[in-house]
């Protein structure tokens, strides 16, 4: 049994302000909000990433983000909204259950990604490209 907290929320062992729910996902008020509204759309099956969950899965987890998209950004007022999704830590995932963000922004929030641009060197993308190509005919194969 997993014991990550967003299963536990799926099993009603911890409380949550739910939104929509149904019987592949739910979603929930973020606690330690970004910004009011700020809500997580989980799948009630455990995958730890993006990686981990079948597609067919994934798209039907999306299906509620532009419903509740609406009404998080009319509710809220929001300017803009984000959608953000991170695997492991080094991308800032802190609980390992697949999740989505839906965060309510205005211009003068405070909050920045920070961004930083690179480049390629000269062939380096070419390159790249053609080893993706490579293993995703593989893994299609």
């Amino acid at each position: 049994m997993t014991e990550c907290v967003f299963c536990r929320i799926v099993r009603g062992e911890l409380p949550a302000c739910k939104l929509l729910e149904d019987d592949e996902k739910v979603s929930f008020l973020d606690i330690n909000p970004l910004n009011p509204g700020h809500t997580l759309v989980v799948p009630k099956k455990h995958y730890e990433t993006v990686m981990d969950i079948p597609g067919k899965e994934l798209g039907r987890l999306m299906e509620v983000v532009p419903p509740l998209a609406r009404a998080i950004a009319h509710v809220t007022k929001a300017e803009g909204l984000n959608l953000f999704q991170t695997n492991k830590p080094c991308a800032g995932q802190t609980v390992p259950h697949v999740h989505i963000h839906i965060i309510p922004r205005y211009r003068r929030d405070g909050f920045s990604f920070g961004w930083r641009q690179g480049r390629y060197k000269e062939g380096e993308i070419e390159g790249l490209r053609k080893e993706l190509v490579k293993v995703l005919e593989e893994i299609k194969g």
